[in-house]
C-alpha cells in the first residue's frame, strides 16, 4: 500500500483531517451508512467487511508512516465501529441519536477489553477499541429498543 493510498483511507477521504471532532463527524457518517444500507443486509456485510478490512491495514501503515501511535487523523476506525453500533436498530431519530452518543462515550472512556486492544500495535491497536465500543453500543441499544417496546 502506499503512502497516499493509505492516507486517504485511513482518514476516510480525508475527512480526519477536519480541524475539529473528525471522530465524531466520521462516526456520524458510519451512523448514515449505517441507515442507508439497512434494507439490503448483504451490502451491508460487505461495505462493513471492506471498510473494517481496509482500516486494519491502512491505519496501520499511517501509524508507521506518521511514527505516531493512532494519530488523530485516522478516522475509518469510528466508521467501522459505527456501522456495528447502529446495526439493525429501529431508523428513528431518538434511537440514532443515543446510540451515536452511547457509541462516543464507549469510543472515549475505553471499557474493557478496549482498553487492552487499544495498546496493541498497528491496525489492531487502532481499530479494536472501536470495534467494541460498537459492540457495546449495540448491545445496550438493542436491549433499550427492546425494553422502550420500539419497533422499526
Amino acid at each position: 500500500m502506499n503512502n497516499s493510498l493509505a492516507k486517504l483511507s485511513a482518514t476516510f477521504f480525508y475527512l480526519g483531517y477536519f480541524p475539529f471532532a473528525a471522530g465524531s463527524i466520521a462516526s456520524a457518517i458510519g451512523g448514515l451508512m449505517a441507515i442507508t444500507l439497512a434494507g439490503n443486509m448483504f451490502l451491508y456485510f460487505v461495505v462493513f467487511a471492506v471498510v473494517t478490512a481496509v482500516g486494519f491495514g491502512a491505519s496501520g501503515w499511517l501509524e508507521k508512516v506518521l511514527g505516531e501511535k493512532d494519530p488523530s487523523c485516522i478516522v475509518i476506525d469510528e466508521v467501522s465501529g459505527a456501522l456495528i453500533a447502529f446495526f439493525l436498530l429501529p431508523a428513528r431519530w431518538p434511537v440514532l441519536i443515543t446510540a451515536f452518543f452511547v457509541f462516543r462515550a464507549f469510543d472515549m472512556f475505553k471499557i474493557y477489553p478496549a482498553d487492552v486492544l487499544e495498546e496493541k500495535t498497528g491496525g489492531v491497536g487502532v481499530m479494536m477499541d472501536d470495534i467494541v465500543a460498537g459492540v457495546y453500543t449495540n448491545l445496550i441499544m438493542q436491549c433499550a429498543v427492546r425494553l422502550a417496546g420500539i419497533a422499526s
